[in-house]
């Protein structure tokens, strides 16, 4: 089946908003079979809407248009469907009775009833029912193509694309394909470091994908097996997730949607072990991260932003003669930062990081993104100086990411047998 998305509105194509409705779509519909073959932006524009409903009709056999279906002026979507369809823009009682139900089940207006635009839909169309907003959407037939109108509103497109939408176009199909998607997420591994060890993974099986991709700092290895039956689509993926996580080893943190954070968080509550961190250059930044978690505080104990020397010393104990010889961004110091913060908390580990993250700061010495991570436990102290490149965000986030990473690869290798 050709399916093709439209996403209309100004602010999509100015920047302003990030159109994730697409995404939402392609995976939706990939869930169940389905490939998205053509996806077209557009603002709202009547002319332009109608331009692109006329060229994507006659070379698909189901289109999803999302946005413009509001109550403002700008909100020309139906009023351009109608007119590329030939057909007259009426109010469609249900359509009216819908939104004036929902609006005062919330409180939204008293006595003067709200305006009929959002129930303004082209005749002869068939309504989809919206759970989630006040705008319908609506079905109709162009150049012989099923095309669907949908709010741009995540929440409630996504839902009217799972519950009506999508059985639509399953029932269409003769002869469905499974599709079966895993996702790993690496650290420490460059997007062509990844390509190269993963190279010849999809000949393992008829009908395997795989894509790399970069989501800063972290890669997204993706998996899809597509095949006649879910058991063939699903041992393929199987096979090949397994030599995925053959072939990357200890760089794959997680499977699916699970983040470094959630993953580290994991292998803490397994232990029963607790933390404490001393941070300079991130500024909190993954005492953040830590605590974004739900449930952190059963083994995060404490976190402290020592910016100056006189927090270092006053906080964490590092003595004032080591910050004179050896400078806050040192070896020396991330050390002292770490056993400080381990001791004054009284936990099991102790995480440290100082560093240059600039723009301003650097030395031919200590450049821009020098920066030492030291982690102190009972076996004694860990420290490494990295290099990190990029702007100050850029070296702050690949600090903290870091950092994080070596408390997952500290954890599981007490976890291991």
């Amino acid at each position: 089946m050709r399916i093709a998305t439209l996403s209309i509105g100004d602010e999509l194509i100015s920047g302003e908003v990030v159109d994730t409705n697409a995404g939402r779509i392609a995976t939706l519909l990939l869930e169940q079979g389905l490939r998205v073959r053509r996806h077209v932006t557009v603002g709202d524009d009547e002319a332009a809407i109608i331009d692109a409903l006329n060229d994507l009709a006659p070379k698909c056999d189901a289109l999803i248009v999302t946005g413009g279906l509001g109550p403002t002026v700008d909100d020309v979507t139906a009023l351009a469907a109608a007119h590329a369809t030939g057909r007259e823009l009426l109010v469609n009682e249900e359509a009216g009775k819908h939104v004036r139900a929902f609006l005062a089940a919330r409180g939204r207006f008293a006595g003067e009833p709200p305006s009929d635009k959002q129930a303004m839909i082209p005749a002869h169309s068939s309504l989809i029912p919206n759970p989630n907003g006040t705008a319908c959407g609506f079905r109709l037939s162009h150049h012989g193509c099923l095309v669907f109108f949908l709010p741009g509103v995540p929440a409630e497109m996504d839902a009217m694309v799972r519950e009506t939408v999508l059985p639509v176009l399953v029932e269409q199909v003769e002869e469905r394909r499974y599709v079966l998607c895993s996702f790993l997420n690496v650290f420490g591994l460059s997007e062509p470091e990844t390509d190269t060890l993963l190279h010849g993974v999809t000949d393992l099986c008829p009908g395997l994908q795989m894509s790399v991709c970069v989501t800063f700092p972290w890669v997204r290895v993706t998996l899809r097996a597509e095949a006649e039956t879910e058991g063939a689509a699903r041992a393929c993926l199987a096979e090949g997730t397994a030599l995925v996580g053959q072939r990357l080893g200890e760089y794959v943190f997680s499977e699916g949607e699970v983040s470094l954070d959630e993953a580290v968080a994991a292998l803490f509550r397994q232990q029963g072990l607790t933390l404490a961190l001393a941070e300079s250059c991130t500024g909190g930044l993954i005492a953040k991260r830590i605590t974004d978690v739900g449930g952190s505080s059963a083994y995060f104990l404490e976190g402290v932003v020592t910016y100056s020397n006189a927090a270092k010393e006053r906080l964490l104990g590092v003595p004032s003669a080591l910050l004179m010889e050896k400078g806050a961004v040192s070896a020396e110091v991330a050390a002292a930062m770490a056993s400080g913060v381990r001791s004054a908390a009284n936990s099991d580990l102790g995480l440290a990081v100082t560093g240059i993250a600039g723009p301003e700061g650097g030395t031919p010495d200590k450049p821009v993104g020098t920066v030492y991570i030291s982690l102190a436990g009972p076996g004694g102290c860990r420290t490494e100086r990295f290099l990190f490149g990029g702007g100050r965000g850029e070296i702050r986030t690949l600090t903290a990411w870091t950092a994080l990473d070596w408390l997952w690869r500290h954890l599981g290798d007490k976890a291991k047998p």
